[in-house]
């Protein structure tokens, strides 16, 4: 074996604890979502957790990506519904097995820039469509009503009168089902705003499932008495492993000549390659390591899952956001961990399949509603109007389209519309007909800076973005580019979000990446992703809010500078590992010195993509030190820190002063020089003031006490705690 190979043989075998712990952790969010997305798709709910399955094993073995996780889709819930409901489920089986060859036919015409040809926001108007058609008609299930109707309007149509219909139900059964319903619901909603570690343990949707099944046992063990939650209402024909494999389904490919097997097909292929595609691309930013994906190596693997997936009774085999997210943040580092989240699947399958017919439907089908919501949620609307006004008239063209139409009819209009909007904002068809098909990227390496150059003529949008993102592509994320758009008459919003995102991954990996040429071009929004052509810019500035005058009051008083506007340019809190897996927006209400050695402010970070994201604002303190110091990361220890040892993260033991080792969780590499730097007097010092998460860099400290914004009072404690910090660590 050669050394190359040993040394990332050692890697793998070091990093594996982390990988397993991860992936346990992700099964327990995909054991009910895959339940409830089959359901939610009119499939068996066992089918949900083989596709999780055949994905995670194959995609893991074979895939171009990283840390990304495969299973059931939110996406694929509209498609795979008509499906079922046109071809009958061995013809949708047969419609998967051929989407998925045709994913792999793509994979190999090396279409993995598919979804950069659909406008960011027709994307966010499909998105939310499939939104409102899980939220449509999993609501009336969530609180006891099942009812049927044609479409997906007249569901959302139907949910008051659902809603009054509660108040009329007689059955004690049905008002039990309603309550599971509601209860799972708050659980998803309030779940996110609680910033407990131990909590967060185990994630929202697998303590739907356990206080359910804990619900049945109080029932029929405490109380001896049955379930009172309506049978119709409960999770039925749940297999054990060996019904699983004794029933295998035979597609059925009758329908193969016509018209809507293959409008199935086409229409699982696309939003499934869609879907895939864009959580790809969003999971590589939150790469801890900041690899990229091979997408279209991706895609093979995808379509093989898909066809094997298809033959044993699954649906379509997507990479997801929000698992793939969870599992960033729980250390995973590369593949394996989707691997090991389809071993401890089948784990839960053999052991406690017959404990799943427990579980309430309207528990599940609440996780389902919530999921649907974030995809749909008046955020995302405010979102998109802050970016302009057009882009809102795109969504919703997109939306409404898509809800009467379908999934390949709305996007198609959301392009057209998109298209009409670009040629109406110019008032010019000439500058799109005349220029789509020249060349209008010019790159070359500048020799005195050795810069990448890169200028961009005509216009750019999302019909030939991917000319210039091949260009930026080929430049390594740790040299400095400059993409010069002064030649450039017209740029999109989805052209100005995806430089922001390669922004942010070329200052995380060292690089620089600038953007110029924009001074003559306006927009009608100040946001960052707004399209850009020439028109008179509009700005205005508003007013401080009275914690901000108190902030500017408090600078005063110490005789310090205080700014109150955002702050973007913060690739220097990536050489902290805290923010490795975590997106900064900006840094803002910035109290510092004339030197910057100490800097408080506000921050912006995010956690997750996509309606994985959760955004985080706190307080922090960033120190300048005059002195090279060991790199280390300290935190209150607790019960978590301990479970954490486990899974490979080894806290540094000051044999010395075993008080301070009991209650301080510290990691770092360099050992002993860490356990050098920690004296006697800066040891005294942290166990005689309040506990901060403190990490070093090496030349700078990052402290903050909790993530949530602090009041004047801690932002007075936490100045008090950073100066007498700096001076004692430069007094040593």
């Amino acid at each position: 074996m050669s050394q190359k190979k040993e040394l990332r043989m050692t890697h793998f075998l070091k990093a594996l604890p982390k990988n397993i712990f991860s992936g346990l952790v992700v099964s327990l969010i995909a054991l009910p979502l895959g339940l409830g997305l089959a359901m939610a798709s009119d499939a068996p709910p066992i089918s949900g957790i083989i596709t999780a399955i055949v994905g995670g094993v194959i995609v893991s073995l074979l895939g171009g990506s990283h840390v990304t996780i495969t299973g059931p889709g939110n996406g694929l819930v509209g498609v795979l519904l008509v499906a079922i409901t046109t071809l009958g489920l061995t013809g949708a089986y047969a419609a998967i097995i051929c989407s998925g060859i045709l994913l792999i036919i793509l994979g190999f015409l090396r279409m993995g820039k598919l979804a950069d040809f659909f406008p960011s926001s027709a994307i966010q108007g499909l998105l939310a469509a499939i939104g409102l058609i899980i939220l449509g008609k999993q609501f009336h299930i969530m609180l006891g009503n099942r009812i049927t109707r044609e479409s997906t309007i007249d569901y959302l149509l139907a949910i008051p009168e659902t809603l009054q219909g509660i108040l009329s139900y007689s059955d004690p059964g049905l008002l039990f089902a309603a309550a599971s319903g509601v209860i799972s619901l708050m659980i998803m909603v309030v779940y996110s705003r609680i910033r407990n570690k131990y909590l967060q343990l185990i994630p929202a949707p697998m303590w739907i499932v356990v206080l359910s099944i804990a619900f049945s046992y109080y029932y029929e063990l405490v109380l001896l008495m049955p379930n009172p939650i309506h049978p119709d209402y409960m999770l039925n024909g749940m297999p054990n492993l060996n019904q699983v494999i004794a029933d295998l389904p035979i597609p059925d490919y009758g329908k193969l000549g016509t018209l809507p097997f293959w409008a199935s097909v086409f229409a699982i292929t696309l939003i499934s390659s869609i879907e895939s595609l864009l959580s790809i691309k969003a999971v590589d930013k939150l790469d801890p390591e900041n690899r990229r994906s091979n997408v279209n190596k991706d895609l093979k693997a995808l379509g093989l899952a898909t066809v094997g997936s298809g033959f044993l009774g699954g649906l379509n085999v997507v990479t997801v956001i929000a698992r793939s997210s969870i599992n960033v943040n729980n250390g995973a580092s590369n593949r394996s961990s989707n691997f090991f989240h389809a071993v401890f699947l089948v784990l839960f399958i053999a052991l406690f399949s017959t404990q799943l017919a427990r579980i309430p439907l309207p528990a599940l089908m609440a996780i389902l509603v919530f999921t649907g919501y974030k995809l749909a949620s008046p955020n995302v609307i405010r979102n998109i109007f802050s970016i302009g006004r057009e882009q809102l008239l795109i969504f919703f063209i997109t939306l409404f389209a898509t809800l009467k139409l379908g999934l390949i009819s709305g996007i198609a209009l959301g392009v057209v519309a998109t298209l009409i909007m670009h040629i109406v904002l110019n008032k010019s068809l000439t500058l799109f007909l005349r220029n789509i098909a020249k060349p209008n990227i010019l790159m070359y390496k500048e020799r005195v800076d050795n810069n990448y150059y890169i200028s961009v003529k005509h216009f750019c949008t999302f019909l030939n973005f991917y000319k210039l993102e091949g260009k930026i592509e080929a430049i390594p994320e740790s040299e400095d580019i400059v993409v010069d758009f002064s030649l450039c008459e017209f740029v999109d919003d989805t052209v100005m979000e995806s430089l922001s995102g390669y922004q942010k991954s070329f200052d995380k990996k060292g690089g620089n990446f600038e953007i110029v040429g924009l001074d003559m071009h306006g927009s009608e929004s100040k946001h960052p992703f707004a399209l850009r052509r020439l028109i008179p810019f509009r700005s205005g500035n508003g007013n401080l809010t009275k914690r901000q005058m108190n902030m500017a009051q408090l600078a005063h008083e110490y005789d310090l500078r205080y700014e109150y506007d955002k702050q973007s340019k913060v690739k220097f809190f990536y050489d902290f590992l805290f923010f490795r897996t975590k997106k900064i927006d900006a840094i803002y209400n910035r109290i510092a010195d004339d030197k910057n050695s100490i800097l408080i402010f506000d921050i912006t970070f995010s956690e997750g993509e996509f309606i994985a994201k959760e955004v985080v604002r706190s307080t922090m303190m960033y120190i300048k030190l005059d002195t090279v110091i060991p790199s280390f990361r300290m935190d209150k220890e607790g019960f978590l820190e301990k479970v954490y040892a486990f899974a490979g993260f080894k806290d540094i033991e000051i044999k010395e002063h075993s008080d301070f080792s009991k209650h301080f969780y510290l990691l770092g590499e360099d050992v002993n020089g860490i356990k050098s730097f920690f004296n006697n007097s800066l040891i005294q010092f942290f166990e005689g003031n309040p506990y901060y998460h403190v990490e070093s860099n090496g030349n700078h400290l990052l402290v903050f006490k909790k993530e949530r914004l602090a009041t004047l009072k801690e932002i007075k404690v936490l100045m008090d705690f950073g100066k007498r910090l700096k001076s004692l660590i430069l007094n040593n």
